[in-house]
């Protein structure tokens, strides 16, 4: 059984990011003193008494808007009602019950869902203040007294929460889900594809760069798999980041990164590379992730024979600091390839998560040192008594050596050319560790 989802609504700026936040134990949610910061769902892993649940927090609600971003964060939001099992509805008692408060509850009603009232920055320990009491108005039963700020209040809103859930069931989390980010620079068609993948609107998709601020999950299965998507905000220069929404937004897009199994670097195919990409890239290879170049919006570059075969040479070009990592021409737009995508991601985790038995490595170890053999510096010659596989995700590799000083980059690196041929390691990146066999340092 799936866990209960329960989604955090209101109208913008009651609290309900610093909620959300405050029941996960972590700073996942942008919080800021802005009206609509929250743009898309985000999602996170909550527990109350051994009662595990996703809480999802979302956008402010605006009943009545032509504000483009405004109008698309309500459809947000009223997605992840239609989703949610349990809904908290998050009201501010310093503003008491408003016009904009009555109409989310009256939509609240007609969706037919459990909902609890909260009435957020209620700061004050000991009694309730008496403007507590006219939020029993929204006709949406007992409401619940509240400091987000302060974790006041919070153990009685969960424990009226689980009431709603269903009984528990015991179930083993399933471990073949791939975990895929998808990461680039703004604008590049991230939120498209993800929204092309699932087959509905998943996440806000705008022309405006820059329109995800939140990472947001899309979970589905195919023939190929199942599959966690994960898209991210667009990551930019650090020059370019003015304020904090930004950076919050570039640091989970971090986290993301860190939560992936496989990273889908996207380009922009009418753009092309950029140092940005390198960057974009860069984080992904420092985690040691699976990755895959997808260039997005190859249906919109004028094509003849020779084109994708010119711009292939030259992403391989750009992209020299990871040419393990394949590249695919994509069109989020069209569909184009997005089977392909999807066979691609399978193929790079297992060789991300693929170990090699110590007896093959040395067999490559002793051919490959024969055929060229290690480099000598003033009379000594570098010796590699043998190499084994400490670990996966990415393949780390630790060679016992005679003299760590005598292991050049270069003679690495034909080695893990020499690995490469032969076990194949494609979309991921390797590790090396050096280790002196009698002074047993790195």
């Amino acid at each position: 059984m799936a866990k209960p989802v329960v989604a955090i609504v209101g109208r913008p700026n009651v609290g309900k990011s610093t909620l959300f936040n405050k029941l996960i134990g972590t700073r996942l949610s942008i919080v800021d003193d802005t009206p609509g910061v929250t743009r898309d769902r985000i999602y996170g892993d909550c527990e109350w008494l051994n009662r595990k649940f996703l809480l999802v927090d979302t956008g402010g609600i605006e009943p009545d808007t032509n504000d483009v971003i405004l109008s698309q964060m309500r459809t947000q939001a009223e997605i992840a009602i239609e989703t949610a099992d349990v809904i908290i509805l998050v009201t501010d008692i310093r503003d008491g019950v408003v016009a904009s408060d009555h109409e989310v509850a009256s939509m609240l009603q007609k969706c037919g869902k459990p909902v609890i009232v909260c009435v957020n920055k209620s700061d004050s320990i000991g009694d309730v203040d008496p403007e507590f009491y006219e939020f029993y108005n929204l006709g949406l039963g007992d409401p619940v007294a509240v400091s987000s700020v302060h974790g006041h209040g919070t153990g009685d809103l969960l424990d009226e929460v689980i009431k709603y859930f269903p009984e528990q069931e015991d179930e083993e989390e399933d471990e073949e889900v791939i975990n895929v980010a998808v990461i680039g620079k703004p604008n590049v068609g991230k939120s498209s594809l993800v929204n092309k993948i699932s087959g509905q609107n998943r996440a806000i998709v705008s022309d405006i760069a820059g329109t995800t601020r939140d990472t947001t999950d899309t979970y589905l299965e195919n023939d190929y798999g199942k599959f966690n998507f994960i898209d991210t905000a667009g990551l930019r220069r650090k020059s370019r980041v003015n304020d904090a929404i930004e950076k919050y937004s570039i640091i989970r897009a971090r986290m993301a990164v860190e939560r992936a199994n496989v990273c889908v670097i996207m380009i922009d195919a009418v753009e092309g590379f950029t140092e940005q990409d390198s960057k974009v890239a860069g984080i992904a290879l420092d985690q040691g992730k699976a990755c895959i170049i997808a260039v997005n919006k190859w249906d919109a570059v004028e094509k003849d024979g020779s084109t994708m075969n010119e711009y292939r040479n030259k992403l391989m070009n750009d992209f020299s600091f990871m040419s393990f990592a394949p590249i695919i021409f994509i069109s989020a737009k069209t569909g184009q390839r997005l089977d392909k995508l999807f066979e691609m991601i399978s193929h790079v985790h297992s060789q991300n998560s693929m170990r090699i038995s110590t007896g093959k490595l040395n067999e490559v170890l002793a051919d490959a040192t024969a055929r060229v053999q290690p480099p000598t510096d003033k009379g000594k010659r570098l010796k590699i008594f043998y190499m084994t596989q400490a670990s996966t995700r990415p393949p780390t590799f630790v060679f016992f050596v005679n003299n760590a000083q005598l292991f050049h980059f270069s003679y690495q690196r034909y080695l893990e050319n020499q690995i490469r041929d032969i076990f194949g390691l494609e979309g991921t990146p390797v590790r090396f560790i050096i280790r002196e066999r009698n002074e047993g340092k790195k």
